[in-house]
């Protein structure tokens, strides 16, 4: 049974009651679940489980099932398991959720900032990078800061909706990653819309307005190839 992905709908919520699917030595597989997998440049979710005798235990990392449909939530290799069928409460860790949020949405706009490939990038807790293919390099951190706050401070509204497959095909164009392609084959493919600025396949979390992000800054832009350049951005 696939594992329904209440992030996908709200970003925002963070707690669920739960029914434990599956557990063993890997971790726990529930039928709903608040916890962002690891995928996209984003890390997995961490926070705790709450049992109907009011125990807890660690959620350290969230990943996909090799199903690919089901989420698996580990947890320590000496923590007790609950057996399936059990009732339990999920707790996100917002402050960690809501800043790689906040970091999420900033690269979307770094992409903006900087229109060329997208040839990798990380997620991380209040930084972040995007890797540009970019044949001549001339970049310059303080412009690129300065663009990006620029369009931080519009306040955009960030939304996302469904387009199918076929129209993903038809508009190529709306995909900026080079290496990683989104996910297809399941009918529909989710769009994240920035206001007036961004529309691309993703399907990370986000914040639902620029402003939201705060202050960024480009701390560094590398080499790392001929054509190849990683902007790093951090949020104060």
């Amino acid at each position: 049974m696939p594992t329904e992905l209440l992030f996908r709908g709200d970003a925002y919520l963070r707690e669920t009651e739960a029914r434990i699917v599956a557990a063993d030595e890997t971790g726990l597989v529930l039928d709903r679940t608040v916890f962002y997998a690891q995928g996209g440049g984003q890390p997995g979710d961490r926070g705790r489980l709450v049992r109907e005798d009011g125990t807890e235990i660690a959620v350290l990392d969230t990943v996909y099932g090799a199903d690919k449909c089901t989420v698996l939530h580990r947890i320590g290799p000496d923590t007790a398991r609950p057996a399936p069928g059990e009732r339990v409460r999920l707790v996100l860790d917002w402050p960690l959720r809501h800043a790689r949020m906040r970091v999420h949405t900033a690269l979307h706009l770094l992409s903006v900032a900087l229109p060329y490939p997208v040839t990798g990038g990380s997620i991380g807790d209040g930084e972040g990078r995007l890797d540009f293919d970019i044949p001549d390099a001339g970049l310059d951190k303080e412009t690129v800061t300065a663009q990006l706050r620029e369009m931080i401070e519009r306040d955009a509204a960030v939304s996302e909706r469904w387009i199918s497959d076929e129209e993903l095909e038809a508009n190529p164009g709306l995909v900026k990653t080079m290496s990683v392609k989104p996910p297809m084959g399941s009918g529909r493919v989710r769009l994240v819309a920035i206001d007036g600025l961004d529309l691309q396949p993703c399907g990370g979390t986000h914040v639902r307005r620029t402003g939201e992000i705060g202050a960024a800054t480009i701390t560094a832009i590398e080499k790392k190839g001929k054509q190849n350049r990683r902007v790093r951005l951090s949020l104060a």
